[in-house]
């Protein structure tokens, strides 16, 4: 073996920097990639809530002749209103709790909103306030519009 020939024993400053950089360029790219899906999530778990209640609202309907009223909301789906018969004694939800949306907000219910639909239960999305841009997570979703 030549005396002038040196092995390489060890990685340079660059090279361990050029690998890092490449490795939090990596991770950001499917940090931003995992956001989106975990939102995405959430907006199908919510339209899923939606269509249960939308549909125990109407079992309710079935049963007492009338739809939940404004003052106890969804609330009437769990805990027997005074002023009806033929509820349901198990309930119309699974739990004895009323469901929150995926970003723990309560969801609004309305008897007769402006399409014209007997009632809506709406969630307000991602920032919990009425309105929001469509397309974005802010997005207010009604059951109506559920599909």
């Amino acid at each position: 073996m030549n005396k002038n020939t040196r092995t390489r024993k060890a990685f340079t400053l660059v090279e361990l920097m050029a690998v890092l950089l490449i490795v939090a360029l990596l991770a950001g790219l499917a940090a931003k990639s995992f956001m989106g899906q975990t939102e995405k999530a959430k907006v199908i778990t919510t339209k899923a809530t939606l269509k249960v209640l939308h549909g125990a609202v109407n079992m309710f309907k079935l049963d007492t002749g009338r739809y939940p009223n404004e003052d106890m909301g969804l609330l009437e789906l769990v805990e027997e209103p005074t002023d009806v018969e033929g509820w349901n004694s198990e309930g119309y939800l699974e739990s004895t709790d009323i469901p929150r949306d995926a970003w723990k907000n309560d969801f609004i219910y309305m008897l007769n909103p402006e399409s014209g639909k007997p009632f809506v239960i709406i969630s307000y999305g991602a920032d919990g306030k009425e309105g929001g841009e469509e397309g974005t997570y802010d997005y207010d979703l009604w059951s109506t519009d559920v599909d």
